[in-house]
């Protein structure tokens, strides 16, 4: 083939979630960083401006990231004007106006891929459409799966093979067949799609099919973390896939937003108060940007927290407490100034920085609602987990962590939720204090679990160094698309 001399121009298409905007975002950040590719994120004006302060980072690569926005159709939907990402919907109405309008951007960037005709569409997976017009243009379309090869394969498994249906109540295990480890789980930690027929179950269905006309899928995970799920999805699938890690880890690695993420550390703090503990003995708990807890059980996680004599660091959602002239009520009477008198911990209402929290030599565990981006942070900074799924893939998620890697323990949750708005029955605060106490007590257990979460780290930072896996998919991904691209010019 010979030698063209212009970079590869690839378009973004992410979803309008955090958790899958910002790691897509993060990819497109890599593919330019690897060099011999321009990039073009198409998103709206607000989920923009979640994620222009980490391109401005990026001055070596500047000229070669574009944003494109383009204007969300609020007043068609009956949406508020800037309501534009999953995480600022208040209720499920807000989010199924969000999804309509998202479903009205199709058109209007259909129309955009069409007048500059891009070598490659990289899309989220909520856009199953975007296999339509790649095929139109002639371009290849790459499936971005912000999650693991593990909860594919079990999907896939579950799907073909149905044993939910053969267990007599929502509470009775069943064995996963014909996975590469044995795991069981219950009717009850599905989602619904997997139980009966809702319309979110016709939409998977419509992402399954396109993964078989797609150039193949980017999962955010590396190899060496889940080895025989990685070999055992392309076998039952027959699917190309790259596995590019936590992508911010990857940037971190290559000394991207350094100086950012130093200003950021030294502004909140949190990390001040870090300094003053000892290592491996604060546990961190926050539960992401959009799970909405009954007070009942903030009041429990409070009374755990406090029995337990760990020192904490706990973030909650700024907004959404309940408050009795004027007073907040969702914590027990006196919790937040005995916690300051005897300097045992911190709650932080809205952001904190986490990657820098988890990441700092006190943190001794990670309370997570399993949600994927969170336990990548914790692995590649080496925390053990304490795992509360609730909704999503997050159940899946749990098992990886505590059955297959074996750097958790469960806190027992078992019931999914449909929703950000948590229903399922409240954990009490004896089942917390048990899993905490499990795993920041100092027992064996305990010792083996942070020995594997630390190996872990010291093998996701190989992976993306010269010649580690990550770091040999991505440029095995790029320079594939390169030769297919440039054999049509």
């Amino acid at each position: 083939m010979e030698k063209v001399d212009r970079k590869l121009n690839i378009f973004f298409l992410p979803h309008f979630s955090t958790s899958h905007l910002i790691p897509m975002v993060d990819t497109a950040r890599l593919f330019v960083a690897h060099g011999g590719v321009a990039a073009t994120i198409v998103t709206t004006p607000h989920n923009a401006r979640l994620f222009q302060d980490s391109l401005d980072c990026d001055s070596e690569s500047r000229g070669d990231i574009k944003v494109h926005t383009v204007k969300m159709p609020s007043a068609e939907v009956g949406l508020p004007q800037g309501i534009e990402n999953i995480g600022q919907c208040s209720t499920p109405q807000m989010i199924g106006q969000l999804f309509k309008a998202i479903a009205l951007l199709q058109k209007p960037i259909e129309q955009l891929i069409r007048e500059n005709r891009p070598d490659c569409i990289v899309s989220d997976m909520f856009f199953p459409w975007s296999v339509e017009i790649a095929e139109e243009i002639n371009a290849p379309r790459i499936l971005f799966y912000p999650s693991n090869a593990f909860y594919h394969s079990v999907s896939h498994s579950l799907n073909l093979h149905a044993p939910h249906d053969k267990v007599q109540s929502d509470t009775e295990t069943f064995l996963i067949p014909y996975l590469p480890d044995q795991i069981e789980m219950t009717r009850s930690q599905l989602q619904d799609h997997l139980k009966t027929k809702t319309l979110y179950g016709q939409l998977i269905n419509m992402i399954k099919d396109t993964e078989l006309r797609s150039y193949g899928i980017i999962f955010t995970s590396f190899q060496g973390l889940e080895p025989a799920y990685v070999d055992y999805f392309k076998k039952v699938r027959g699917i190309r896939s790259w596995h590019l890690g936590l992508p911010s880890h990857f940037i971190d690695r290559n000394k991207y937003r350094k100086e950012k993420n130093s200003v950021l550390t030294e502004q909140h703090g949190v990390l001040s108060w870090l300094e003053t503990q000892k290592p491996n003995s604060v546990l961190y708990i926050c539960f992401g940007s959009m799970i909405r807890f009954p007070d009942a059980q903030f009041s429990e996680i409070a009374l755990a927290l406090e029995a337990s004599g760990h020192p904490f660091v706990w973030v909650v959602r700024k907004e959404g407490k309940a408050k009795e002239n004027g007073v907040e009520n969702w914590l027990p009477e006196g919790f937040e100034e005995r916690v300051k008198e005897n300097n045992s911990g911190m709650v932080i209402r809205g952001w904190a920085p986490q990657v820098q929290i988890l990441n700092h030599p006190a943190i001794g565990g990670f309370v997570t609602h399993c949600g994927w981006n969170s336990v990548l942070e914790s692995i590649v900074a080496g925390v053990p987990l304490i795992t509360w799924p609730m909704f999503a893939e997050q159940f899946y998620n749990e098992n990886l962590i505590t059955r297959i890697l074996k750097i958790g323990v469960e806190v027992g949750s078992g019931v999914w939720n449909p929703g950000f708005e948590i229903t399922s029955p409240v954990v009490g605060s004896d089942k917390i204090l048990k899993a905490v106490n499990r795993l920041m007590g100092g027992s064996g257990e305990a010792e083996e679990i942070r020995r594997r979460a630390k190996e872990l780290a010291e093998m996701a930072d190989r992976s993306v160094e010269e010649g580690g896996s990550t770091y040999t998919d991505l440029k095995a991904l790029i320079e594939e698309i390169t030769e297919v691209v440039f054999q049509k010019d």
